[in-house]
């Protein structure tokens, strides 16, 4: 497996481009699903997720292909084959994703339980009963989903126990072909859902609402292609501008919406950090060692899980001491035991962690064991004395589009070792 390895100490600074974000790609591609004709995708990002994604589709049957100018273009009017295997999803959460489209056009689907980062239960069980109060009969067998229905899913109002994206976007999508209205109360409210919901409606979707706590879709006939963009991945400039913050350095995000970033602009901004916007970027330094703060995940346009990690590494060389509560998901402190040791100093308690700020975390070898937990580490090594190793980067290649390359235009000492089949071989390592 490829590891990162890190000479750390180096001020970041300069501009960096945001790409498109994956959790807003992937259900713009499951989406294509529903459309008659063919689907036109600008800012797809190169990333392992959504070439699955991609290979999802093809293996259905529909025709996927990219142009040189990087546009996806999928085509499902071929497709015949309503199934998701295990072999293909079980490294993606998002693969869940396909279930209301398939379900809608198709009414019957069989899809794998998905897989993913390992960081919580995350159940499918609110999309099942979502699809189930709309007409549908599902089972679960030797680890498929297995659904169908009785003509047309119909419209029905669901109430969401808890806030749940993907269980937004795949209901609202199995919605957009029902037979009436649909009603989602305690919608997730994240950018990516507006995203998905902008792109039905140029396919010919009826939808209102999203962006509130409160989807109404009224279904029709068909859904034609149409040529869509995905929105910018917030979590990726958060990551870079943080990137910056952590070294000492200035970096600025470009081709982004400072309004998706507001959470992590304020907790930053209170930590004692310079933040400067403009229409379609944004820039962070600091002229002085950060300020510990507290910080309380919770669904948008609270502070978002996805970067608790890496808000947690700022603070391991913050002043003081900060209070990083987690309220999402139950698995999301993997990355402490790494950041340990690096010399952070970290108290765990329940869903809660307690930092202490040290001035200077130092290299190590670690172990990325989710996708946001590999970039805590990258933060961490960018900023630690010394060399740090990263094993089982293939968690970051999920998220974040060329990072290394990014990272070096920074100033960034960081590369890439793939392993060679000689060293491979070595008794040393056959035997770990």
């Amino acid at each position: 497996m490829d590891s990162i390895i890190i000479q750390g100490g180096r001020p970041l600074s300069g501009t960096v481009e945001v790409s498109g974000a994956k959790n807003a790609a992937l259900p713009l591609l499951a989406a294509g699903i529903l459309a008659d004709g063919p689907m036109i995708y600008h800012r797809i990002p190169h990333l392992r997720d959504i070439t699955t994604m991609m290979t999802l589709l093809a293996n259905q049957g529909a025709d996927v292909s990219m142009d040189d100018k990087g546009r996806v273009r999928v085509d499902t009017s071929t497709s015949h084959l309503p199934e998701a295997p295990y072999e293909l999803v079980k490294t993606m959460r998002a693969s869940a994703l396909v279930l209301g489209p398939l379900l809608a056009r198709f009414g019957h689907a069989r899809v794998s339980l998905p897989g993913g980062c390992a960081i919580g239960a995350r159940p499918m069980d609110m999309h099942l009963k979502g699809l189930e109060a709309m007409g549908a009969e599902i089972r679960v067998e030797q680890g498929y989903v297995v659904a169908k229905t009785k003509g047309k899913l119909q419209g029905a109002r669901i109430v969401f126990g808890t806030v749940t994206v993907t269980g937004t976007e795949n209901l609202m999508m199995a919605a957009a072909l029902a037979d009436g209205e649909t009603i989602l109360e305690n919608a997730a409210r994240e950018p990516e859902v507006v995203n998905l919901a902008d792109s039905l409606r140029q396919m010919g979707a009826d939808i209102k609402g999203d962006g509130s706590g409160c989807i109404c879709i009224r279904g029709v006939d068909r859904l034609n292609g149409a040529e869509v963009s995905v929105i910018a991945d917030r979590i990726e400039a958060a990551t870079y501008l943080a990137a910056g913050l952590i070294t000492g350095g200035e970096v600025t995000v470009k081709h982004v919406d400072p309004g998706m970033l507001d959470a992590f602009l304020a907790r930053v901004a209170e930590a004692g950090a310079s933040v400067e916007t403009g229409e379609s970027w944004v820039r962070c330094s600091a002229s002085e060692r950060l300020q510990g703060v507290n910080i309380r995940t919770s669904p948008h346009p609270g502070f978002p899980t996805d970067l608790q990690a890496q808000f947690m590494a700022l603070m391991c060389i913050a002043s003081g001491s900060s209070v990083i509560s987690e309220t999402i998901f139950e698995n999301r402190f993997m990355h402490v035991q790494e950041l340990r040791r690096m010399g952070a100093n970290i108290v765990l308690n329940g869903n809660a962690a307690v930092v202490d700020g040290i001035e200077t975390l130092s290299g190590a070898p670690v172990m990325a064991t989710d996708l946001r937990a590999s970039a805590s580490l990258v933060l961490a090594g960018l900023a630690a004395t010394g060399e740090t190793t990263i094993s089982r980067v293939y968690h970051i290649d999920r998220g974040y589009e060329r990072i290394e390359e990014k990272l070096r235009a920074l100033g960034a000492s960081i590369e890439r070792i793939t392993p060679t089949p000689e060293l491979l071989r070595s008794p040393s390592l056959a035997t770990s």
